[in-house]
């Protein structure tokens, strides 16, 4: 814990930032306005830590064909400020594309286009972020019996360093899952894997190539990943394992879609426990485990016209989960169990791939002694205020924002793109409001061990 000691007075953040994936760009953005708009003097200073070389996004989903499941509308910008000059819009017109984009019909661009828009972003606020440097750790720095600021250390190429802030946002994004038991190894793969790995196993050395794919999961990744792989390896089975009887189509209806509105973020929270779960069972189909009915109907075409030509590669192990999973020399077993018969069959493949989805980090993992301050609800999750702000005890002064991990309290969008540039104008407004105070100067870290 730090401690004010005599003649230390090092300069503080407003704002800290930890993480630097799209919700965090959007937040840079929103602050970058809103400085541009107020001047230095009523300017919020602001860094940002993230721990990859650059920006990347989600890099192993990126299949060329792969299209958003969100309108461009929501990008960074648009429905907080659609004059923003960081729109999608504003891209596709400095990228010389915005007629093509206009003529292609489409509401929904490639997703390689739009990791792109955000590189194009990321860029434009770049003076406020550190990439290559991970954040370690948050300890509370005292004056007068209460928590004033938070010291954030962080470790680069050059060693730790400490910095120190008024509040804290953290956006570390998700983290992949695999099933229990299951580790991420050479031949078993989770799908954010696919596009990092998949080129090594063009042509071995020998001239072999792979004969066999099992892609484990029914929702929108797994899809894609058993389309792609059946395109790119002709030789090649592919197998998709899903204990459901078919893939289940997303729900993208008008009303259905409500469900993302920023109101309904205001309804969610206000909502009784009781309506919170029924509200995430009615409009789990919008986003979790289902697939574009087009790419189902793709996939549909593409088995029905094999079964015509007698030359089957696609096949789909329905009813069934893989109850085991191991390496082989040069290859890996899975046991497939029907759920239906309980037979269990072996099957040897060149390559597992778990499209098993994401998880949340743990919002107070990185947090300490500080996580200790913060309040939990009567199921042990971490309370959070509307604002996006943790709930903590009254001797703790800092605002700690969350990006993520809000599902419990603010409903489906906490991990989705379809919100986040009102989440960032909410979270800046809840800044303002609390009178977060600026410094003249831009700030300066603090010698590692300094009032420690």
């Amino acid at each position: 814990m730090s401690q004010v000691l005599p003649g230390d007075a090092p300069q503080v953040h407003d704002l800290i930032g930890i993480g630097f994936g799209p919700s965090n760009v959007a937040m840079a953005i929103a602050l970058s306005e809103h400085n541009a708009h107020v001047g230095r003097q009523g300017s919020v200073t602001a860094r940002f830590f993230e721990q990859q070389p650059s920006f990347g996004w989600h890099r192993g989903m990126l299949i060329d064909d792969a299209t958003m499941q969100v309108s461009f509308l929501k990008d960074l910008v648009t429905l907080r400020n659609p004059a923003s000059e960081f729109s999608f819009l504003c891209y596709l017109q400095s990228k010389n594309r915005l007629i093509d984009f206009i003529n292609h019909k489409s509401l929904f661009p490639l997703r390689v286009e739009f990791h792109d828009y955000f590189e194009w972003a990321a860029a434009k606020v770049d003076d406020m972020v550190s990439y290559g440097h991970e954040v370690v750790s948050v300890t509370p720095f005292v004056h007068d019996g209460a928590v004033e600021y938070l010291d954030v250390t962080v470790r680069s190429g050059e060693g730790l360093e400490t910095h120190r802030a008024r509040n804290l946002v953290i956006g570390t994004g998700l983290r992949p899952l695999m099933p229990e038991g299951v580790e991420r190894r050479d031949r078993i793969w989770h799908n954010s894997d696919l596009l990092r790995k998949v080129d090594g196993l063009d042509g071995g050395p020998d001239g072999t190539h792979p004969s066999r794919f099992i892609v484990v999961g029914a929702g929108q990744s797994a899809a894609e990943n058993v389309a792609y792989l059946h395109r790119r390896f002709p030789r090649a089975e592919i197998c998709a394992v899903f204990s459901r009887y078919g893939y289940s189509p997303a729900d993208d209806s008008g009303f259905a879609n409500r469900i993302f509105d920023p109101g309904a973020v205001d309804d969610f929270f206000a909502a009784p426990e009781s309506v919170k779960s029924r509200l995430m069972a009615y409009h789990g189909n919008t986003n979790y485990s289902v697939v574009d009915i087009d790419l189902i109907d793709d996939l549909y075409r593409r088995t029905y016209q094999e079964k015509v030509l007698g030359a089957e590669r696609l096949r789909f192990l329905n009813v069934s989960r893989v109850t085991d999973v191991e390496e082989t020399p040069g290859g890996v077993r899975a046991t497939v169990k029907s759920l239906v018969t309980g037979e269990e069959t072996p099957l040897d493949a060149d390559v597992v791939v778990f499209a098993t989805g994401y998880g949340p980090a743990d919002p107070l993992g990185l947090l300490g002694e500080v996580a200790d301050r913060c309040l939990r609800d009567d199921e042990g999750r971490v309370r959070v205020e509307r604002d996006y702000r943790i709930a903590t005890e009254p001797g703790l002064r800092c605002g700690i924002y969350l990006q993520g991990g809000t599902e419990h309290t603010h409903g489906i969008t906490t991990s989705l793109l379809s919100n986040t540039a009102i989440r960032v104008g909410e979270i800046l407004d809840s800044l303002l409001d609390r009178g977060v105070k600026s410094t003249s100067d831009e700030a300066r870290p603090v010698a590692d061990g300094a009032a420690r």
